[in-house]
């Protein structure tokens, strides 16, 4: 039986409440076409229901420090009353082990030592005093719009000792910190095990404690999940492979789930989340958005299944014409099936559909297990640039920052941040350049380095201080669709730099994933390409933002750039109501509305909505 305090939670979920998270890179979105990595804020909203949803404003490389002044910030234009907020940090808090990050930059300035200034990394705080503060900061704004903010411990990393998560893992640095003094950093500090001065995880709960709000502890609930593998099968089954920190799709799943699960058992919005214990995907409706009509799109999608009957069995994945499945991304068939055992599934899978014709194309994709069946209504939308004047911004990137601009438009000058050119040059004898190009070793680059010029140690993500930037924006009375943007990009000097590289129209409060390289072969330059369906008004950006860091600690490793490309069309304001797309179909009916899956309305609903014109157009309408 409900109690009354759960139906009157969600009862607000007739409003569309939300659950809003903050976090760092394990927590993170990231793009499926470009990494297999995945965070688990990515999965949460899975297992909400009655209405509710997730929203996860999770970021690589941020810190508390960097989840308030950043995060937050963009977070709290959106949290209503009686909104739920989860707020985890620890990660990005241990660089500079345990010290401040802008109190050891300031101390190396107040003594006149611009070198090791330029080379501190600014983010990390202290357990005890910096990271509550900033905890703190968010869980009283919060609570001073009517949310309700609920703190989770870091999830472990899998640092293994003996069968078990050491301490390290568990976020508490007492075997081995520092501490700023008058006199500047002091290392190798320890303290006994029972001393929880150092420990993250700990200080988090406390503040808790002290705030007296809701704790999830993710820490000693992941420490199990893990040690219920153990070291290689944890490794295997749940990490990224690129260390012991970053999920694949079944690591990030599962710690949602798990996240999830302590929430219901705590009574948090009980009634609003479910634990599937049968066969599900997600997303429930494959949404592919808009894209070019001619062109080919793919979705990426997630079978699971818990405590399945029979223990091991198969799973049928057929979708109708017109849609193609795989598991690899490589062999596309109209039929898949996946195995399981010990009455667990997780199978990431992709859908594919090609858009040889304006307006909405919808399908289903049928899974079936023994009599059990369920359906996922697919939708794509084809678009067509017409009736407008070509733009292309093009930076040759061989001797300077100049670029050349085809069209009306307004260039962004290419800056830096935490970064400078190092030189113009070819980035080595032995540069390699993708066959179709017809380049050469002697084609010259922009070679970036990072201020200081010394790469730090132990960076595993972008550090959202250091970052290169180009940009475009529309003319007055123009809108300006972009549909392409494409670069090269390459490491030089070793094989250890990493990059992301994003676009944002929003001044990066949201981005997308254009590209992620971690441990780039040296001197092999990097096509990255991407047509995306972006339509800027005036005032507008398009911002393309290259974020580097480096696999070790490392002196004058430099990530190279070239021919970098931001093309589209410019069009009259006037004939493009709103930049809202507008697609012909001919079995529309006059006026009416349908949501995404394609049930009729009686008028457009909060979301996304396919409202039919009675001039026999569709267009694509956002209510929020």
């Amino acid at each position: 039986m409900i109690t009354t305090m759960a139906m009157l939670v969600c009862a607000f979920a007739f409003g569309k409440k939300k659950v809003h998270t903050l976090g760092d890179s394990t927590m993170a979105n990231y793009d499926p076409a470009a990494t297999i990595t995945r965070g688990w804020g990515m999965y949460f909203g899975n297992f909400l229901t009655n209405g509710w949803t997730s929203v996860n404003y999770a970021r690589g490389g941020r810190d508390s420090r960097g989840g308030y002044d950043e995060l937050w910030q963009t977070a709290k234009k959106n949290v209503e009353e009686g909104d739920y907020v989860i707020i985890t940090f620890a990660h990005n808090d241990e660089k500079n082990n345990g010290m401040d990050g802008m109190a050891l930059y300031d101390y190396y300035k107040s003594i006149g030592d611009n070198a090791k200034a330029a080379a501190v990394d600014k983010r990390g705080t202290v357990p005890t005093t910096t990271y509550k503060e900033y905890l703190g900061k968010i869980v009283d704004e919060a609570i001073a719009l009517g949310a309700h903010p609920i703190i989770a411990s870091p999830v472990c990393r899998s640092y293994f000792t003996g069968g078990k998560i050491r301490r390290n893992g568990r976020h508490d640095l007492g075997d081995n910190y520092s501490v700023l003094t008058d006199k500047g950093p002091v290392t190798g500090r320890s303290v006994p095990a029972s001393d929880h001065t150092m420990d993250y995880a700990y200080h988090s709960e406390q503040l808790a404690k002290e705030k007296g709000i809701p704790f999830i502890d993710l820490t000693n609930a992941t420490a199990t999940l893990y040690e219920s593998y153990g070291d290689s099968k944890c490794h295997e089954y749940l990490f990224d492979g690129e260390g012991s920190t970053h999920f694949n799709t079944t690591g990030a799943l599962l710690v949602a789930r798990e996240c999830a699960r302590l929430m219901k058992a705590q009574d948090i919005l009980a009634d609003c989340i479910t634990l599937p214990t049968d066969i599900s995907v997600v997303p429930a409706v494959a949404d592919f958005g808009e894209a070019y009509r001619g062109q080919t799109i793919s979705k990426e999608l997630t079978l699971n299944g818990f405590s399945l009957s029979p223990e091991s069995g198969t799973v049928t994945i057929t979708a109708t014409d017109g849609i193609l499945l795989s598991t690899d991304k490589v062999q596309w068939q109209p039929t898949l099936n996946i195995t399981y055992q010990a009455s667990t599934l997780v199978q990431t899978f992709y859908a594919q559909v090609t858009l040889n014709d304006n307006g909405t194309t919808t399908g289903t994709i049928t899974v079936s297990q023994g009599d059990k069946t369920l359906e996922v209504p697919v939708t794509a939308t084809a678009i067509s640039l017409e009736g407008g004047t070509e733009v292309k911004a093009y930076w040759r990137l061989e001797s300077d920052d100049s670029y050349t601009l085809t069209g009306p438009a307004t260039v962004i000058d290419e800056s830096w941040t935490g970064m400078f050119v190092q030189r113009y040059s070819s980035p080595n004898a032995n540069t390699v350049w993708p066959d179709w190009t017809g380049f050469d070793a002697t084609r010259k680059t922009q070679r970036n380095l990072l201020d200081g010029e010394v790469w730090p140690a132990d960076e595993i993500d972008d550090n959202p201080d250091r970052y290169i930037q180009f940009g475009i924006q529309p003319n007055k009375g123009n809108i300006l669709k972009i549909n392409h943007i494409s670069l090269f990009v390459c490491g030089c000097g070793g094989n250890g730099m990493c990059s992301h590289i994003y676009f944002s129209t929003d001044n990066f409060e949201t981005r997308t994933t254009l590209f992620e390289m971690k441990k780039m072969p040296a001197n092999n330059m990097q096509y990255v390409e991407a047509t995306p369906v972006v339509s800027l008004k005036e005032g507008e950006q398009l911002l393309v933002r290259v974020y580097p860091w480096y696999n070790g600690t490392a002196t004058g490793k430099t990530i190279c750039l070239s021919d970098l490309t931001i093309s589209g069309m410019a069009v009259d304001a006037g004939s493009d109501t709103d930049g809202i797309s507008t697609n012909t179909s001919t079995d529309c009916r006059p006026t009416a509305s349908y949501t995404i899956d394609g049930h009729r309305t009686d008028r457009p609903l909060r979301g996304i909505n396919i409202v039919c014109m009675s001039d026999g157009t569709t267009r694509k309408i956002i209510r929020h």
